[in-house]
C-alpha cells in the first residue's frame, strides 16, 4: 500500500503542470485524499466489512466531492485533477497511470447487472465533464474529449469527442501538443464545403448539357453526401 501512495504522490506531481511539492500533493489535492480514502475503503470491501467500506467512501465523498464506490479498482499512478465530481461505480476497472479529470462518471446504463459499469486501459486521459457508461472496455492510451459521452468499446491509442462519442483514430504519436483533441466540428465542416464545392461543379456541368439534378425520390440523401 505504501509503495502505490508514493505512486499516487508521484503522479500528482508529473502530471499536474502547476508542479507541486511533494508536500502540497499530501496536504492540499482532494483528488489524491479521494484515491488514499479509496484504497482503504477497498481494503475493508475485500475482506467482508462492506458497511464500514460504505461508511469510509461516504465520509470521502463528503471531504473531496469524489464518490467512488469500495467495489472498484484502481490501478496505480492514477491521477484525479480538481476532483470535485468524480463518481466511480462499483463494477468499475481504471488501469494504470491514468488521468481523469472533474465532472467524469464511470457509471452504468441502469439496465445491466454484475459487471455494469466500464473498464478503462492504462494510460487513458478522460476529459472533464466526460461520461463513460456500460461494461464497455477504453483502450490503453486513448482519450477521452471533455463532455463525451461513451457508451461503445474504443480501440487503444484512439481519441473520442462528441455526443454520443465518435471514436477517431490517432493520425500522429505522442507529442508535446498530445492533450490537444482534433476538432471534430471543424473536420466535419470542412469535408462539408468540399462536398458542396464539387456538387456545384457538377451542377454547372449538368446545366451545360440540358441535364437538371433532382433529389432522391424519398426525400432522403444518402449518408455518403455528408461527412458530419
Amino acid at each position: 500500500m505504501f509503495a502505490e501512495l508514493r505512486q499516487d504522490i508521484r503522479a500528482a506531481r508529473e502530471r499536474d503542470p502547476a508542479n507541486p511539492t511533494t508536500l502540497q500533493v499530501i496536504v492540499a489535492y482532494p483528488g489524491v485524499h479521494a484515491i488514499w480514502g479509496h484504497r482503504i475503503s477497498h481494503w475493508l470491501w475485500n475482506r467482508g466489512a462492506k458497511l464500514a467500506a460504505r461508511a469510509v467512501g461516504e465520509l470521502v465523498r463528503i471531504l473531496t466531492g469524489v464518490e467512488i464506490h469500495p467495489g472498484a479498482i484502481l490501478g496505480s499512478g492514477l491521477f484525479i485533477d480538481h476532483a470535485t465530481g468524480v463518481v466511480i461505480g462499483e463494477t468499475a476497472e481504471v488501469g494504470d497511470d491514468v488521468t481523469i479529470f472533474h465532472g467524469v462518471t464511470l457509471g452504468g446504463t441502469g439496465r445491466d447487472f454484475g459487471k455494469r459499469h466500464p473498464t478503462i486501459g492504462d494510460r487513458v486521459v478522460i476529459g472533464a465533464g466526460a461520461k463513460v457508461l456500460g461494461p464497455i472496455k477504453i483502450g490503453d492510451d486513448s482519450r477521452i474529449g471533455a463532455n463525451a459521452v461513451v457508451v461503445k468499446e474504443v480501440p487503444s491509442s484512439a481519441v473520442v469527442v462528441g455526443v454520443p462519442g465518435q471514436v477517431i483514430s490517432r493520425a500522429r504519436p505522442d507529442g508535446p501538443n498530445d492533450s490537444l483533441m482534433p476538432d471534430l466540428v471543424g473536420v466535419s465542416l470542412q469535408q462539408l464545403l468540399t462536398r458542396v464545392a464539387k456538387l456545384e461543379a457538377q451542377s454547372d456541368d449538368t446545366q451545360q448539357n440540358g441535364r437538371t439534378i433532382r433529389p432522391p425520390e424519398a426525400g432522403v440523401w444518402n449518408g455518403e453526401d455528408f461527412s458530419i
